[in-house]
């Protein structure tokens, strides 16, 4: 069974630990290089009250550490500070191969670990743990491959998110925005202090096409300055007005939210 069919089978026989809604690649997606990560970008929707703890003790002593010991990691945990979904909860998941990702959900199920996660696992429906978890599958961009880990993120220094979606009306104007990051929109981004932790051509998920990315920050007064200071750019301004690379022609919708990490989260 070749690459392309092994994935496609796997990833829609799985459930990944949760309701995720990887059912199959996209038909465009090629062979992608073995030291590009893979991403699995879950949002678990949840109540005011319980959840909340049930969601970080399952998270925070069960299902991280099994996560790790898999080869999937550095976890990232988000709660939404700014964003209509509260509250909510999002957990990124990088990982060399989408094989682990697929497998993560039932050798999780198999092991010791989940004794530590309190009730999550177990919570009757007539008290869930969470209300839905929506969930994508992202491969890392060319110029990107793999995951950034922000500075003080081991000591846990305090850090502002920034996660963006941009949508485009079609897979050949969704490559395109991924060329223009690819060939100089990531460079403007370090050279001008927007510090990225990961970028993602979704693959599966809701509302494709689309890519996503996500910035750190050490709080709101910086992120603006730096956001100010990438507008500004020269390069940015000329690079933006390219025939081929403007947002009317790449990008029809961009979903903006900006998170904090949970005090166990890794990134």
């Amino acid at each position: 069974m070749n690459r392309r069919k092994l994935l496609t089978s796997t990833l829609a026989a799985s459930a990944l630990a949760g309701p995720a809604a990887l059912s199959s690649l996209s038909a465009s997606q090629g062979e992608v290089s073995s030291s590009r990560e893979y991403y699995e970008l879950r949002l678990y929707h949840l109540r005011r009250g319980p959840q909340v703890k049930l969601v970080d003790d399952f998270l925070a002593n069960a299902a991280i550490p099994a996560w790790n010991r898999l080869g999937i990691g550095p976890v990232g945990v988000f709660r939404v500070t700014v964003g209509p979904q509260n509250p909510s909860v999002y957990v990124l998941l990088p990982c060399r191969s989408p094989e682990t990702l697929a497998t993560a959900g039932a050798r999780l199920a198999a092991s010791a670990d989940l004794s530590k996660g309190g009730a999550f696992w177990d919570a009757p429906a007539t008290n869930p743990a969470f209300i839905r978890c929506e969930s994508s599958l992202m491969v890392a961009f060319e110029t990107f491959p793999r995951l950034e880990v922000p500075p003080g993120a081991a000591e846990k220094r305090p850090r502002l998110f920034e996660l963006r979606t941009y949508e485009s009306h079609s897979k050949k104007a969704n490559l395109k925005k991924i060329e223009m990051f690819n060939q100089g929109e990531i460079a403007i981004f370090r050279r001008t202090g927007l510090r990225a932790v990961f970028f993602g051509e979704s693959l599966v998920g809701a509302k494709l096409p689309n890519l996503t990315y996500m910035l750190v920050f050490d709080d709101l007064a910086t992120r603006e300055k730096t956001w100010s200071t990438f507008v500004a750019d020269p390069e940015w301004k000329k690079l933006s007005t390219t025939p081929g690379y403007t947002d009317v022609e790449t990008v029809s919708n961009i979903t903006n939210f900006l998170l904090s990490p949970t005090p166990y989260s890794q990134i």
